[in-house]
């Protein structure tokens, strides 16, 4: 058995030991541009580069009116000093929890950089335009899946979601796909950022942007 392999017990694995030696670069104040929205950029610049697989894949994390939390990936679909926006179904349990309370989280995880971006701030609804002139932009089979799928309600069998694709496809023909009532976008308004950077021993490079005014107050922090 290799030496790398989880240890097992009775009662299945021990992840206690998964670990690696972190020797990712380093980040000193001086590094650091005095908007986050440009530092921002400059490291998604540099995910897109390193990172095959979806490198705007961001978690989202809300909570109910229950006050219990959740989360999951989305995509991040355009960011500008206004905000970072993804798309969804607006009958969703994340809309729904926005609905509730729109403070939320966002984070994007680099792993081959050891790098991480933690974005607190509020989610607001896009106008029905904008929705519009992003959702023109998808492939035709993604419009039509959006037509097809009460997000986050039980479904008896993937059959069902696949012959109710079919039917739509047959449905709209050549002619284009509109816009669903029930799908669009949100934007996350920023209130503060954590950039993270993985270190040796431990030891990682955080820094945090709060918002001060028409400025931002950047910090260090502990690891």
């Amino acid at each position: 058995m290799n030496d790398d392999t989880p240890k097992l017990h009775h009662d299945g694995m021990d992840v206690s030991d998964l670990r690696r030696s972190i020797s990712g670069g380093k980040i000193e104040r001086s590094d650091l541009l005095d908007d986050p929205v440009d530092q921002f950029e400059r490291w998604f610049r540099e995910a897109c580069k390193a990172i095959k697989l979806d490198p705007n894949a961001m978690c989202l994390a809300t909570v109910d009116e229950g006050r219990r939390p959740s989360s999951r990936t989305v995509l991040l679909k355009y960011f500008d000093h206004a905000g970072y926006v993804f798309f969804t179904n607006l009958s969703s349990n994340k809309a729904q929890d926005i609905a509730q309370n729109p403070n939320v989280s966002l984070l994007f995880f680099w792993s081959e950089l050891a790098r991480q971006i933690r974005i607190d701030g509020t989610a607001e609804k896009i106008p029905t335009g904008e929705t519009l002139k992003y959702f023109m932009t998808r492939p035709r089979g993604s419009q039509i899946g959006a037509w097809v799928s009460a997000q986050s309600s039980i479904v008896q069998s993937r059959s069902l979601l696949e012959a109710k694709f079919d039917e739509l496809k047959r449905k709209f023909g050549e002619g284009e796909v509109p816009l669903p009532s029930f799908w669009g976008g949100y934007r996350v308004v920023p209130r503060e950022y954590e950039f993270w950077q993985g270190r040796s021993n431990r030891l990682h490079d955080r820094f945090r942007y709060t918002a001060d005014g028409d400025a931002w107050r950047i910090e260090r922090l502990c690891p």
